[in-house]
């Protein structure tokens, strides 16, 4: 018999370009959740948008009366929500670790990210954006040695945020190479993009990135 989708009345106004939609996405097609999700034009927003969201952003998460409108806490409240699989640490400190990754990876990656899918600044800026995001995926490389995921055994809320980043490569003209050095992080990213879920969360926009 297959797994049941959960049922849920949830509306999911989503990026289709966007790496915080995608980290969203991926957690919902972990968890089977039944949810509708728009695909919403950044520069053309729906009315109701404005109306559900303060800040008019992407993404938005609308279930029933509750209206979240901030990407990490999304993942947060879907893994409580739905509590199988489950994509959190049970233990506090292993929990910690994980909102501790999630916020280095918001801090350092995300906006060089973020300036180079949006092509913002010179083309000095951005191949230095691009240098720096592509040293800093190869000196990791290293963990993936010891754990099969980002520092762990199964796949977590982490690998939530690092998936849309790593499917985001060929778009910010970044090559990993193929070098000895990074053949942990290769290996990593075919285990990842080998996920059902990784594959069903994608966007028409983000399936034209390879």
């Amino acid at each position: 018999m297959g797994v049941v989708a959960k049922r849920s009345s949830m509306t999911f106004y989503s990026d289709g370009m966007s790496h915080y939609s995608h980290r969203v996405r991926i957690v919902l097609a972990e968890k089977g959740v039944t949810v509708e999700t728009l695909n919403i034009d950044p520069s053309n927003k729906p009315e109701d948008l404005s109306e559900l969201n303060p800040y008019n952003s992407l993404p938005t998460l609308v279930d029933r009366d509750l209206v979240l409108y901030e990407a990490d806490i999304m993942m947060e409240y879907l893994d409580e929500r739905f509590p199988h699989p489950p994509l959190f640490p049970v233990y506090p400190v292993a929990r910690a670790m994980s909102r501790l990754w999630i916020y280095r990876i918001r801090q350092d990656w995300c906006p060089l990210v973020d300036k180079l899918m949006a092509k913002t600044g010179t083309p000095a800026q951005l191949e230095k954006a691009r240098k720096e995001l592509r040293s800093s995926l190869i000196s990791i490389a290293p963990i993936f040695e010891e754990k099969p995921y980002f520092m762990s055994d199964e796949f977590t809320i982490v690998d939530c945020c690092v998936t849309p980043i790593l499917w985001r490569l060929p778009a910010m003209g970044i090559d990993l190479g193929k070098s000895k050095a990074v053949k942990s992080m290769l290996d990593y990213r075919e285990r990842l993009f080998e996920r059902d879920s990784v594959m069903s969360s994608l966007s028409d926009q983000e399936r034209e990135f390879f």
